[in-house]
């Protein structure tokens, strides 16, 4: 596995491996990695002759008084485990290399940023994009590997790479969780044993919502009322929302008729936690 820092000599290596014929794997990450890291890497491993990893703990999708400076952080067990997967490039940029002086473009992708996690962090998305946009052209990938328990960003990032004409092909794959049900994520470093055990509230949750539609509960705001009351009768717990939305556009829905997204994000301590669901009416269920 080779480290690479300077995007110029990044850029170099993946038009290198494209003149070649090599079809190219990209997971994009922020490090700290755990195994629905690891699970994409593998997947891209799979599917490409060549796997490039990307480290970058982007500070533009940061908002003010959010947990840039705090966002956990350890760069030997991200290597360790990058080398493990068959990694053959890792890139490791700076954000001065990134966002050098003077730099003053965003990419913004309108409608689907605008409920959910877009409501309540503001300008999230447009650093999203833009890193992601800046990504795709330095390591100019054949396919680019997103897990489903950020499905907004899926959606967002897909949307973008279609309405920019990037020649990526943006793949989903749905949530790693613990054996307990808890999705993996990096902000459960934060989480104090009992708020671990608290957090087990968001899966239950989405479990209850799945077998209210099999049971015939079509009517999302009885769905979202219900699963609020479960997640706030956890010590600790405060929403920051509980929605159901269109799959595809990520816009309200009153009563699910087909495919839609439960999606919610839940506070408990210092951590912010997302996870969700796809319902399906007609006893066709999955996870998001």
């Amino acid at each position: 596995m080779e480290i690479i820092s300077d995007i110029k000599e990044m850029q170099k290596r993946s038009y290198g491996l494209r003149e070649k014929g090599h079809r190219i794997g990209f997971v994009p990450t922020m490090g700290f990695l755990h195994r629905g890291h690891s699970s994409l890497m593998e997947k891209a491993r799979e599917e490409n002759d060549a796997l490039v990893v990307s480290i970058f703990v982007n500070p533009t999708q940061f908002g003010p008084g959010e947990d840039y400076e705090a966002y956990p952080r350890d760069v030997e067990k991200d290597q360790a485990l990058c080398q493990k997967v068959g990694t053959d490039l890792l890139f490791s940029p700076s954000p001065s290399g990134m966002y050098p002086s003077g730099f003053g473009t965003a990419v913004s992708v309108s409608g689907i940023t605008e409920g959910l996690c877009g409501a309540s962090r503001p300008g999230h998305f447009d650093g999203v994009c833009t890193v992601v946009a800046k990504l795709l052209n330095i390591v100019c990938p054949h396919r680019a590997y997103f897990g489903l328990k950020d499905y907004q960003q899926f959606q967002v990032v897909r949307r973008m790479a279609r309405d920019l004409d990037i020649d990526t092909e943006i793949v989903g794959l749905p949530t790693v969780r613990e054996p307990d049900g808890l999705a993996m994520s990096s902000r459960n470093a934060y989480l104090t044993p009992g708020e671990r055990k608290a957090a087990l509230t968001l899966f239950q949750a989405l479990q209850w919502a799945r077998k209210m539609v099999e049971g015939g509960i079509l009517e999302a705001g009885t769905i979202e009322e219900r699963v609020r009351e479960m997640i706030l009768s956890t010590n600790g717990a405060s929403i920051d929302y509980v929605s159901v939305v269109d799959a595809e556009e990520l816009s309200p829905v009153k009563i699910i008729r087909d495919r839609a997204l439960l999606a919610l994000a839940v506070r408990l301590g210092k951590a912010r936690l997302i996870d969700n669901i796809i319902l399906e009416a007609g006893n066709r269920q999955s996870n998001g």
